[in-house]
């Protein structure tokens, strides 16, 4: 929360305009200060008990509410308390003129009589910026208007103000206030964002009982849905809540919004929406593929190898997404796309031709199986996307791991990058504990205190875990399991029926539960404190993370299947390579691979809901069926994804 603002004087030359005119619009261009301004006259009003509020009417970053909306806010307590919003779904004032005035109408007609504020877009130069001046105005009713501009200059939109027949007043900005760059802006809505979506849940809404409006992709184009910025709106069309897309299926919309009352009839989706990097910005216009479902991390549609089908899973599970970038005869690659963060892990790193260099950016973490070509070949492609201010990536391996990263790094002549150099730690798994390094690009190598890896887990945080298991392949190699934390639910009925409101609150909760912090007190809506612990079992119901576990490249050993199917035991999905049918068992037992008959069994024996089976051989192009129907008869009752699309039930 930004600091409260120092009061303005009695005689500021806004506390003139708005004590006597009450309805004040004010203009500027981006970090002129507009929103400081409202909120230290807000601050002013409040020492003389005077309520003011503020319209704010720039989507990009509104001082009160989500970025892509407009705001009706109070002060209260030193910020803006938003009492209404109007969904744009649009981070772009200029584009969306029209639909932003209509919302600033709506808005307007909202506040109670009183000291009203408007705090326009940054827009001071051009048509649009003086369509959308007289636009404001007229809307929200405005009575005066102060026009923020360094002096000496011409001031922008002068004509336009005069034209307005409005009281108005040219005020220079303070000196502190700067543009913020594009950067830090988009960072800060960014930060914005995240935190309108800290108290999300999950919701599932029937596409074809709303009516979406707005600029809406193609519905026979799900993945241009993905990440974008949804309004939803009542009967009446006042907005109820905003929220981000998950997926959309054939039938329905899954998202993530804060819950708000009321049912919803409209659905508004415009142009915002969460980018490759994670950040919230203006969707590109949706072109049509030749591939419309490819996910947004393919920058064009897979090849098939000699002309043929090259199946490429999608798994999507209820914390993460993750995709098969090579399908299951090319390189292994598996990219797995967490939902509550903009951050993405990977499994071996084979060709990545397909990914964009962006992709890159927002990779926290990879684990290689081994360090054969195949697995480790595009380590090269991130060393070079990564080039710039990112922090270190971590690298998780078998034994052996830093000394082959540091030979592809060291293959670099890297006397330009200077504090630019990309950078990683390697830790590598030996027994029951990690051997770490911090290698940076053309600077030494650091050894790094080694951690214990209590069963094998590799990386923990709050949200999962990543644990492996030593196999054997004639060298040693990891298989993964990806853990996903138990999940909590607010059981609304519960919530109800002690006649708690919804809040913020409830997010502490979840979060001291799901942490084992039973004694931390939670304060209630009523003011007071409980402890997590019994609070969570009156009001919150658990359920299990879907596991997702990889193996590629393991001999048909009884050792090796003892050790995968303890790791695999009741998985949501195994990703298993299944490169040879029966008949070349020999071919498999020289090489140090599996069939696709064992590949089957480690299933079955494991009890997974799903096989995935992959990393197929290129001789067998032309008759992967037979591989899935060998899979097939051996994996009895765990499901095998023939489709390339494995849904988890929360998705």
């Amino acid at each position: 929360m930004q600091p409260s603002p120092t009061p303005l004087s009695g005689d500021h030359p806004l506390m003139r305009l708005i004590r006597r005119h009450r309805r004040v619009l004010l203009a500027g261009a981006p970090g002129a200060g507009k929103t400081t301004l409202a909120g230290a006259a807000a601050a002013r009003l409040a020492v003389e008990g005077t309520p003011c509020r503020c319209l704010g009417a720039d989507p990009g970053l509104p001082g009160a509410g989500p970025p892509g909306a407009l705001g009706l806010g109070v002060w209260n307590g030193g910020h803006w308390r938003l009492e209404a919003l109007a969904a744009l779904c649009s981070l772009d004032a200029a584009r969306f003129r029209l639909p932003l005035v209509e919302a600033a109408r709506r808005l307007a007609g909202q506040a109670p009589a009183g000291p009203l504020l408007i705090d326009a877009p940054g827009l001071v130069r051009g048509a649009g910026a003086a369509e959308l001046l007289a636009a404001l105005a007229g809307a929200c009713g405005a009575r005066a208007l102060l026009l923020l501009a360094p002096e000496g200059d011409p001031p922008p939109l002068a004509a336009e103000c005069r034209a307005l027949g409005l009281p108005w007043s040219r005020l220079a900005p303070a000196p502190e206030a700067r543009h913020p760059g594009k950067g830090q802006r988009r960072q800060r809505r960014t930060d914005a964002w995240d935190a309108w979506l800290a108290e999300a849940v999950e919701l599932a809404l029937p596409l074809d009982a709303l009516a979406v409006i707005g600029t809406p992709p193609p519905r026979q184009a799900p993945a241009a849905w993905r990440g974008r910025q949804v309004g939803l709106l009542d009967a009446r069309g006042d907005t109820l809540t905003l929220g981000e897309v998950i997926e959309l299926d054939d039938v329905r919309l899954h998202l993530r919004a804060p819950a708000r009352g009321g049912d919803p009839a409209s659905l508004v989706i415009r142009d915002a929406h969460r980018d490759g990097e994670g950040r919230l910005a203006t969707a590109p216009p949706h072109r049509h593929a030749s591939t419309p479902d490819a996910p947004p991390e393919l920058t064009h549609p897979l090849p098939s190898p000699d002309g043929r089908h090259n199946p490429r899973p999608v798994i999507r599970l209820d914390t993460a997404t993750a995709t098969l970038v090579n399908g299951v005869l090319g390189d292994p690659l598996l990219h797995l796309r967490l939902h509550q963060q903009p951050r993405s892990l990977l499994f071996d790193l084979g060709d990545p031709g397909r990914l964009p260099a962006r992709l890159a950016h927002r990779v926290s973490d990879v684990f290689f199986s081994h360090a054969h070509f195949d697995h480790i070949g595009g380590f090269l492609w991130l060393l070079r996307s990564r080039i710039g201010d990112y922090p270190p990536c971590r690298l998780f391996g078998p034994p052996g791991l830093a000394e082959h990263i540091r030979g592809l790094i060291g293959g670099v002549l890297w006397d330009r990058v200077g504090d630019k150099a990309p950078g990683f730690e390697v830790a590598e798994l030996h027994g029951e504990h990690l051997e770490r390094w911090r290698i940076v690009a053309g600077q030494d190598t650091e050894a790094l205190p080694a951690r214990t890896a209590p069963d094998g887990v590799l990386h923990a945080e709050l949200g999962f875990r990543v644990r492996a298991v030593t196999l054997d392949h004639g060298t040693p190699v990891l298989a993964f399991a990806f853990e996903p934390a138990a999940r909590a639910r607010v059981c609304k009925d519960r919530l109800a029926e002690r006649g708690w409101p919804p809040g913020p609150w409830l997010g502490e909760l979840k979060r001291r539960a799901l942490a084992g912090e039973d004694d931390a007190p939670i304060v209630l809506p009523d003011g007071h404190s409980r402890p997590a612990g019994p609070l969570a079992q009156a009001l919150l119901a658990f359920s299990p993370g879907q596991r997702l576990v990889y193996a590629t490249d393991l001999a048909d050993t009884a050792l090796n299947r003892r050790r995968l199917v303890a790791l695999a035991r009741e998985a949501h999905t195994l990703v298993c390579e299944a490169p040879f049918l029966e008949r070349e068992a020999h071919q498999a037992r020289d090489t140090g691979h599996l069939t696709a008959r064992a590949c089957g069994e480690i299933a079955a024996a494991a009890g997974v809901a799903r096989l995935v089976p992959f990393h197929f051989s290129r001789r067998h192009a032309g008759e992967i069926e037979t591989l899935y129907a060998e899979v097939g008869a051996a994996s009895q009752r765990s499901r095998l994804d023939l489709t390339g699309e494995a849904e988890g039930e929360g998705s």
